[in-house]
């Protein structure tokens, strides 16, 4: 008996019944990557952001430290620019389809506008946030797009950008 359950193994072994789903063909395309360091208004790196386009969107991962505790608006921005101490080299929001500012703004929003981030007490933050507003491509044209931290919340319906005060952290992001 003992022979003929060894045979049987090794006759699945042979005849790839075992562990079959390892040789599966993966099907699709790899995702598209992107990723820019964080820099502080006095030039210094602070973090990363990487942006990641799969089926369900576009995928924003932003890790931080040295921000001040609580939330901050967080924006697109439309020029791969991020010059301290302003980073008013990031240009305007991200806008191709000149909207005005908000979610709650009822003539629509920038594709550049992305939700609030809340940073902990000891001044860290790990987020991951998804959209299907743009695409990977659409950030990355000839002079890039920028993601910029603000100081304030925002309050997702003043124009241009929300009363989101100061640009105080800026990842350029470019091919």
């Amino acid at each position: 008996m003992y022979l003929l359950v060894t045979a049987f193994i090794v006759i699945l072994v042979l005849s790839g019944c075992v562990q079959r789903s390892a040789w599966i063909p993966v099907s699709g395309e790899a995702a598209k990557m992107v990723a820019a360091p964080i820099i502080n208004t006095d030039g210094e790196k602070m973090g990363e952001v990487t942006f990641t386009e799969a089926t369900e969107g576009v995928t924003i991962h932003i890790t931080a430290e040295g921000l001040t505790p609580g939330l901050h608006g967080t924006h697109i921005h439309s020029k791969g620019k991020c010059k301290s101490p302003d980073f008013e080299s990031a240009g305007g929001h991200f806008n191709p389809l000149a909207k005005e500012h908000g979610f709650e703004n009822s003539k629509g929003f920038h594709l550049g506008d992305l939700p609030n981030i809340e940073v902990d007490k000891s001044g860290k933050i790990k987020v991951e946030l998804t959209t299907k507003e743009f695409s990977l491509d659409s950030l990355l044209d000839s002079d890039g797009s920028s993601l910029v931290i603000h100081k304030d919340p925002d309050d997702y319906k003043t124009d241009p950008s929300g009363n989101s005060g100061e640009r105080i952290a800026c990842a350029a992001i470019k091919k």
